[in-house]
C-alpha cells in the first residue's frame, strides 16, 4: 500500500468572527506551511509575534474550551478549528490570529471546512507520520467516571457516549469509523449547554460571545416565561421558547444524537494535540476537554515509547559476533568478574551493539538481593559504558595501549529490573563526532523489546604510561 502523503492548504484564506468566551472579534487567516510544521498560531496583535504550538504540553486552561499558552501568549477555544484540520486530514498549517481566542462562528467545525476545501488541500513531498499503537493504551477518572481506551486500528475510528444523568438529553452515542466521514457526519454539530449553566457562565464571565446562534440550549427545569424573556434580552433575540423535546427554539437540532457528536468533535480537536495523526480505535465514555488533553499526554508517551521500540536491536541468535570474549579481552583491560560485556554485534563509524548474558553464578548475586536477585543498576551503567569503549577504541590503530575513563553521566533512567536468564543489548551511538579522544554517546539497554535502561555518556581515552 503507497504512503499517504502530508497535506496543507493550496492557498490562504480567513475567517473573521468572535470568540466565545473573549467576547473579541477576531479574524483568523490560515495559511499553506512545510512539511512537519504542524498547527501552529501567530499572536499578530502582541509584540514580537509569539508562536503557539498545538501540542497537549502547552494546555493550561480546559474550562468550557481548550487554552494553550506558549512565549507568555495565550489561545482560547482552539478545539473547533483543530477537529476541522484533522477531519480533512490537513497536517500542516500557520495560523495568524489578531486577538486571543479562536472565532466560535457556528459552534461547530462547519464553516472552518467549508473554508479550507474552498481554498483547496494539497499534498506535499513528504509521508505522513502516524502515530501507531503497539498495544492498547486506557486512561480512567474513576472519580468523574471518564474511561477512555486506544485500540490499535489501521484507520482513525472514534466512539463516544455521553451520559450527564439528564432525563433530557438522556444517554447518547456516537461513532465515525474512519476519519473521512467527519464532514459529513460530524462537522456540523453544534456545542451545546444547560439552561441552568447559562447563568453561572455568564458570571465567571466565560460566554461574552455566545449569542444563542452557536449552541444548543437544553432546558431540564421548568422554566417561566419571564426567565425566558430576560434570556431573549440578554443573547439580543426577540423571543425565546422551549421546545416539545426539551431545548431552546433558538437553533434545530441536525442530528438527534447532536450532543455526543458534538463530544466526538471536541475529542478530535484536543486529540490532535497529541501532535501526529492518529491511526487507532478510540473509545471515550464521558469525555469533556480536561479528560481529552490528559489522555492525548498519555498517547505523547506511547508515541515516545513506540518510537524507541523502533530502535530495538534484532538479535539473531546464530549471527557471528564482529567481536567475541576473546577478542573484546585484547581491547579492554577489565577482567571477570568486571568484564561485563560477552559479545559486540555490530560496530560502525556511529555506534555499536554488544550483548550481556546475565545468569545466576554472577559474582554480584551472592550479595545483591539474594533471595529475589536483580542486576545492580550501576553494573548496567558500567557495562553499557563497556560497550561504548569499544566504539572509541576502535577508532585508533593500537587500542590494546589506551585506557577509556568515564567524565560524565546524565539522564540516566532504570525503567525495569534485569534477573538472571536475560540478555541484556546495549545500543549506544554518538551524540557528537570523537574529538580529541573525548566521545559523547547515548546508549539504550534492552532485554528483548523492553528498554530497561538508559542514560547518557561522556568518556576520554587515553594513552597508557
Amino acid at each position: 500500500m503507497a504512503k499517504l502523503k502530508q497535506r496543507t492548504l493550496n492557498k490562504e484564506t480567513q475567517i473573521s468572527g468572535v470568540g466565545l468566551h473573549t467576547g473579541v472579534n477576531t479574524t483568523i487567516k490560515f495559511k499553506p506551511a512545510a512539511v512537519n510544521y504542524g498547527f501552529r498560531f501567530v499572536r499578530t496583535d502582541l509584540k514580537d509575534k509569539p508562536i503557539l504550538k498545538a501540542d497537549a504540553k502547552n494546555v493550561i486552561d480546559t474550562s468550557r474550551g481548550t487554552t494553550i499558552e506558549q512565549s507568555g501568549a495565550r489561545m482560547y477555544t482552539i478545539e473547533h478549528v483543530l477537529a476541522a484540520l484533522v477531519g480533512l486530514q490537513i497536517d500542516n498549517v500557520l495560523m495568524e490570529v489578531d486577538g486571543p481566542e479562536i472565532p466560535i462562528l457556528d459552534g461547530s467545525s462547519k464553516l472552518f471546512v467549508d473554508l479550507f476545501e474552498e481554498a483547496g488541500i494539497i499534498e506535499q513531498d513528504a509521508d505522513r507520520n502516524y502515530f501507531e499503537l503497539n498495544e492498547t493504551v486506557t486512561y480512567k477518572n474513576e472519580e468523574k467516571g471518564v474511561e477512555f481506551i486506544a485500540i490499535p486500528s489501521d484507520t482513525y475510528r472514534l466512539s463516544v457516549m455521553v451520559d450527564y444523568g439528564s432525563e433530557v438529553l438522556g444517554t447518547q452515542y456516537a461513532e465515525i469509523n474512519a476519519i473521512e466521514d467527519f464532514k459529513k457526519e460530524i462537522s456540523g454539530s453544534k456545542t451545546f449547554a444547560f439552561l441552568h449553566e447559562l447563568e453561572f457562565l455568564f458570571k465567571q464571565g466565560l460566554i461574552k460571545g455566545g449569542d444563542l446562534n452557536n449552541a444548543l440550549v437544553f432546558v431540564e427545569n421548568p422554566v417561566s416565561q419571564d426567565e425566558l424573556d430576560r434570556m431573549a434580552n440578554a443573547f439580543g433575540k426577540p423571543k425565546v421558547a422551549v421546545t416539545h423535546k426539551g431545548y431552546l427554539n433558538n437553533v434545530e437540532l441536525t442530528f438527534n444524537n447532536e450532543p455526543a457528536r458534538h463530544k466526538l468533535l471536541d475529542v478530535i480537536g484536543d486529540l490532535a494535540l497529541v501532535g501526529q495523526p492518529i491511526k487507532a480505535h478510540i473509545i471515550a465514555k464521558k469525555p469533556g476537554h480536561f479528560n481529552n488533553v490528559e489522555f492525548a499526554k498519555l498517547l505523547q508517551q506511547a508515541a515516545v515509547k513506540s518510537e524507541k521500540l523502533k530502535e530495538t536491536p534484532i538479535f539473531d541468535a546464530a549471527f557471528k559476533p564482529v567481536y567475541d570474549i576473546n577478542d573484546i579481552m585484547k581491547l579492554l583491560p577489565h577482567r571477570p568478574p568486571f568484564l561485563l560485556v560477552d559479545r559486540i554485534l555490530q560496530i560502525s563509524e556511529n555506534g555499536v551493539i554488544g550483548s550481556k548474558n546475565v545468569t545466576m553464578n554472577e559474582s554480584f548475586f551472592i550479595g545483591h538481593f539474594p533471595e529475589e536477585p536483580v542486576m545492580p543498576g550501576v553494573l548496567q551503567i558500567e557495562a553499557m559504558a563497556q560497550t561504548g569503549g569499544i566504539l572509541v577504541l576502535s577508532t585508533v590503530p593500537d587500542p590494546e595501549n589506551y585506557l577509556t575513563y568515564f567524565m560524565k553521566i546524565d539522564n540516566v533512567k532504570f525503567r525495569n529490573k534485569v534477573v538472571p536468564g536475560d540478555t541484556l543489548f546495549f545500543k549506544l551511538n554518538l551524540i557528537s563526532p570523537i574529538r580529541r579522544g573525548i566521545c559523547q554517546m547515548r546508549g539504550i539497554a534492552y532485554v528483548g523489546n523492553k528498554i530497561v535502561m538508559e542514560a547518557e555518556m561522556m568518556a576520554q581515552i587515553t594513552k597508557k604510561n
